[in-house]
């Protein structure tokens, strides 16, 4: 996998060098940046235009750039791409494999139990294609979705969103018109400043900041480098009033989770670790998650209320996702903040099982046994009861009413009003705000500021709460940070297989539904909120 840079490290490293005599521009060299949400783009975005006004070059140099690396490439002071280079707006998709036949062919039963017309996650065991719903929600939100990534990188290169659209609808002759030459398309329509090779970009740098000490290069420090001098080599202890951060991302998963999973057990531990430090204020609780388990969802949202009945109030901040269970866990927070790029909503839940015994009786093996209740069933090698059938459709509806009712309350809006935006719908930050399911759109600075004005806070710190690693993770974490580029490179060459592409996605799909594990079998996931 590609290594992992939190967006607050980058931000603190903007912060860092706007300061710092000795750094007298920022290079962006994206090469090897694989992409990110709008959310954590912008913020990231953000940081470049603050560092601007030190009045230092920012700089973005590049062989190619993909659509979330000339995000952050706009708005850099001069872009700069290779003349053998390129860059595409390829715009947003949601394509998922559908495997109906498949598990006809394999003779598997699927059983599903949903609420709500939108809840499309089980769609691709059910159907060879996209359902008219399915396809609706999913064109809204894209639309905006893309609608935010174009005006953001007109703002920052200073170019009309009509000349923007223009441009990209009429990609095709303006290309020809580039002779079929990417690199020149992008300078004629104004998406680079100039185009350079690499050894004339590296001589711009030499005029700018002068010769490194070895003569292999510019002087200049990279970003990993820079985070070893400005980061503590252990995070100093709280000592005042503080706003505990702890980050929830991932899918939702009952028990205990490791990094980058949010685990029932885990994530409420955490929680529980900022409700009982006296020192701990108010927290902001960092969602970034399609949802998952409706159980595990619900055991965090539970400790959320405790914090606030220990007087401690909860700001929601919505990541790139805040989907489903994702938004269960943010739902009673005192304040719900969103990117206007956020994919939120997705307000149902479902369940599905899978049972064999087609597929073993094909191959002449049965399952028989006696039990003592209609209940009794354990195995996907038997059919299953149609009492248990029910008995799981009732609790998905039961699980559905929670959910609306829990909005509902928090939300200060009817039964009906839920209802009639939830139903599994997904929705962007945006438009969230408008139908009253987030109060504000903002970044992490926002939330930061409204769990101070409602903890009545002056003056704090910011502290994040996370499980502690062993002196073992530690090194492992070490090694892995070393060997990332390797990595990262790897991936981007196999990228380039379609079949390899393919391949990931079917084994992902499988993955993300094989490690559910709600023991009611029940899920407020949004699986179609990923781009």
């Amino acid at each position: 996998m590609p290594k992992e840079i939190l967006v607050r490290n980058v931000v603190k490293a903007l912060e860092n060098a706007k300061q710092e005599k000795r750094i007298a521009a920022v290079v962006l060299d994206l090469g090897r940046f694989s992409g990110g949400g709008l959310d954590k783009l912008r913020t990231v975005a953000d940081a470049i235009e603050d560092f601007k006004t030190s009045e230092k070059p920012v700089i973005a140099m590049g062989d190619y750039y993909s659509q979330s690396q000339y995000y952050l490439a706009a708005h850099a002071d001069k872009v700069y791409l290779n003349p053998e280079g390129g860059m595409l707006f390829d715009g947003y998709s949601r394509n998922r494999m559908y495997y109906k036949d498949a598990i006809e062919k394999l003779k598997v039963k699927t059983h599903v139990f949903k609420v709500g017309t939108f809840k499309s996650a089980i769609e691709p065991y059910l159907r060879n294609d996209m359902s008219d719903a399915a396809k609706e929600a999913n064109e809204a939100w894209l639309s905006a979705y893309w609608t935010q990534y174009k005006t953001d990188v007109a703002t920052a290169r200073g170019i009309e969103m009509t000349d923007f659209d223009e441009t990209v609808a009429n990609f095709m002759p303006k290309f020809e018109a580039a002779n079929g030459d990417l690199a020149l398309y992008a300078l004629q329509n104004g998406w680079v400043d100039e185009l350079k090779t690499r050894e004339a970009m590296r001589q711009e740098m030499f005029a700018l900041v002068g010769e490194s000490e070895n003569g292999k290069g510019y002087k200049g420090i990279t970003y990993d480098s820079y985070m070893k001098v400005i980061n503590r080599p252990f995070p100093k202890k709280t000592k005042g009033d503080a706003i505990a951060v702890v980050v929830a991302k991932g899918t939702i998963l009952d028990g205990t989770q490791s990094a980058g999973t949010i685990g029932g057990d885990s994530t409420s531990r955490l929680l529980r670790k900022a409700r009982l430090d006296d020192n701990v204020k108010a927290v902001v609780l960092h969602v970034d998650s399609p949802g998952g388990s409706a159980f595990a969802s619900e055991i965090i949202r539970q400790e959320v209320e405790e914090l606030q009945l220990a007087g401690k109030p909860v700001v929601a901040l919505m990541g790139t996702y805040a989907a489903s269970g994702g938004y269960w866990i943010s739902a009673s927070a005192d304040k719900i903040i969103a990117s206007p790029s956020t994919i939120t909503g997705s307000i149902g839940i479902f369940g599905m099982l899978m049972t064999y015994e087609e597929s073993l009786a094909y191959l002449g093996v049965y399952t028989d046994g006696v039990q003592t209740t209609e209940f009794g069933f354990t195995s996907p090698s038997k059919t299953l009861p149609d009492s248990l059938g029910n008995l799981i459709q009732r609790s998905i509806e039961r699980g559905y009413e929670k959910f609306i009712t829990l909005v509902a309350d928090n939300r200060n809006m009817t039964l009906e009003q839920v209802d009639s935006i939830a139903q599994g719908r997904v929705w962007i930050g945006s438009t969230a705000l408008e139908l009253g399911l987030v109060d504000q759109l903002g970044t992490m600075k926002e939330a930061l500021a409204a769990a101070a004005e409602l903890a009545e806070l002056d003056n704090y710190e910011v502290t994040y709460i996370q499980r502690t690693l062993s002196p073992k993770e530690l090194f492992i974490q070490e090694l892995l940070n070393n060997t990332a580029v390797w990595l990262v490179e790897t991936q981007i060459q196999q990228s380039t297989s379609p079949l390899i592409g393919m391949i990931r996605s079917v084994v992902r799909d499988i993955d993300g539904i094989t490690r559910l594990n709600d023991p009611k079998a029940t899920y407020a996931l949004c699986l179609e909120c990923k781009l």
